[in-house]
């Protein structure tokens, strides 16, 4: 659970809380079946969760907010709740896009898109040329990501520019590898959030969470309120990160 800081000794949130937070969004499924409801019920209220998470970020000085929609290995399950999940996809970002632009949301998507259908890509396309300019909250959306296979993809495009000599090989190193992640245009997660109850992180963010504070807690995702998420967000304020130093 979130460690609650004194109200008198908290301090500023958006100076001292994190600016990028990634969520895995977990327990929907579970949420459902305690409801005697099918899987898909419980995406659906998990996806209207994720707009009351979004609309909290200016407040708390959350800049970038990057979420875990759908695994490459979510194609495992069955194919009634892949296909559902397919189709909420599509009815959340046409849904959604105007109101991104209104609220001054940037999308993106992160993962790869050659598996998913062309009407699912066509939406996606429409919704970061549509968010372009918007200059507040940079929503990100993992879509058929994997961490592992998001690394395998960049390392495949590096390699096809050494192989072209449009990089030399003594270039190659930890600062070159990023550049052709997914997520090249976004900082590295400050805090990574799970929810339901499981420790793990599931191939998600694998190279760009290497120095990120994690939160895992016991809430399943449509019941994750925003206040929940601020009271996370405090929680960080209190941690000292010195990534592999030691503190002064």
């Amino acid at each position: 659970m979130a460690r609650l800081i004194d109200p008198v000794m908290q301090p500023d949130i958006a100076r001292s809380g994190p600016k990028h937070v990634a969520v895995i969004m977990d327990g929907n499924g579970r949420w459902a079946k305690m409801r005697k409801r099918p899987r898909l019920f419980g995406h659906q209220a998990g996806a209207r969760r994720v707009r009351q998470i979004v609309e909290a970020c200016p407040k708390l000085g959350v800049d970038y907010l990057t979420i875990f929609a759908f695994s490459t290995e979510n194609w495992k399950r069955t194919q009634v709740e892949v296909a559902g999940l397919m189709r909420l996809f599509r009815i959340y970002i046409t849904r959604e896009m105007q109101a991104f632009v209104r609220e001054n949301v940037r999308v993106r998507f992160i993962g790869d898109r050659q598996r998913l259908d062309k009407n699912l890509q066509a939406l996606m396309d429409e919704a970061e040329a549509l968010t372009e300019r918007c200059s507040g909250t940079n929503l990100t959306i993992a879509l058929n990501y994997g961490g592992r296979d998001e690394v395998a993809r960049a390392t495949r495009r590096l390699a096809e520019d050494v192989a072209a000599g449009r990089l030399s090989p003594e270039h190659v190193d930890e600062e070159t590898l990023p550049r052709y992640l997914d997520t090249c245009l976004l900082p590295d997660p400050d805090l990574v959030i799970r929810t339901s109850g499981e420790a793990r992180i599931s191939n998600f963010l694998l190279w760009q969470s290497a120095y990120s504070e994690y939160e895992f807690v016991d809430t399943l995702w449509p019941d994750f309120s925003a206040q929940e998420f601020e009271n996370l967000i405090q929680s960080y304020g209190s941690r000292v990160r010195r990534y592999g130093g030691a503190k002064p």
